[in-house]
């Protein structure tokens, strides 16, 4: 087991909060209203292991997927720092984390295991991070455990705040949810610079084939998964 510290749970977001998104949304203390953020506002990692974790994700994930993991970054990011600022982790565990949460859902990923493709996802980052490129130990299994937990929606328990970082990010690209948390305009600029390209569908192609692969998949824990997907009236606009 890793060693823990306060400093390593701070740094790589590994501070636990309430696993219910619907609380830590009434729990917030600054209500103002989401403001624009443009592309230039959220500087991207950077850095050899940064570059190295990218180079990965653009040779494996289509590019609609890839499209996707950094609005998920873009959104989680602004949706942190104006909602729940005194959240703290590196910003490049999240990086990895939202470039690497869905790499689960390739075909050959998704074909080569019995394992549903969040914990096939947290298993191949985990190896690629702690073991090809070394990255620190807390971070690579930062990075797996929100992985792993990326689609672990519920109402009771806790979960990491980077965990909660990406629920709030996947469930508002994918499914529309909390749209009061980002405003607008900052979506506007989001897909501009990472398109969707019909993500909406896509993506829901990618629930139905998880859930007919493995009827035992976590996604089966979500009822009706796929037809929130395509209901997702916030993104049409951009799809």
């Amino acid at each position: 087991m890793a060693t823990q510290n306060a400093d390593t749970n701070t740094k790589h977001g590994w501070t636990p909060v309430h696993r219910s998104l619907d609380k830590l949304v009434a729990s917030r203390t600054n209500l103002q209203p989401s403001k624009p953020v443009a592309i230039d506002d959220i500087p991207l990692p950077s850095g050899a292991l940064a570059e190295q974790v990218l180079k990965y994700a653009k040779e494996n994930l289509p590019t609609e997927t890839l499209n996707h993991s950094m609005r998920v970054y873009y959104y989680g990011q602004a949706i942190a720092s104006q909602h729940f600022p005194t959240w703290t982790y590196t910003p490049a565990t999240y990086y990895f984390a939202s470039l690497l949460h869905d790499i689960g859902t390739t075909p050959s990923n998704q074909n080569s295991t019995h394992l549903s493709f969040e914990f096939q996802g947290g298993v191949l980052a985990l190896d690629l991070l702690k073991n090809q490129l070394k990255a620190e130990v807390a971070q690579a299994e930062s990075v797996c455990e929100t992985i792993i937990r990326h689609q672990d929606l519920g109402s009771e328990g806790n979960i990491t705040t980077l965990t909660a970082v990406i629920h709030f990010a996947t469930v508002l690209d994918n499914a529309g949810l909390y749209p009061e948390l980002v405003h607008e305009e900052t979506i506007r600029n989001v897909t501009q610079a990472y398109p969707r390209n019909g993500w909406t569908g896509c993506f829901a192609g990618v629930v139905r084939r998880e859930c007919d692969l493995k009827p035992w998949a976590n996604t089966t824990r979500i009822e009706g998964f796929a037809e929130m997907v395509e209901a997702n009236d916030l993104m049409r606009p951009f799809d």
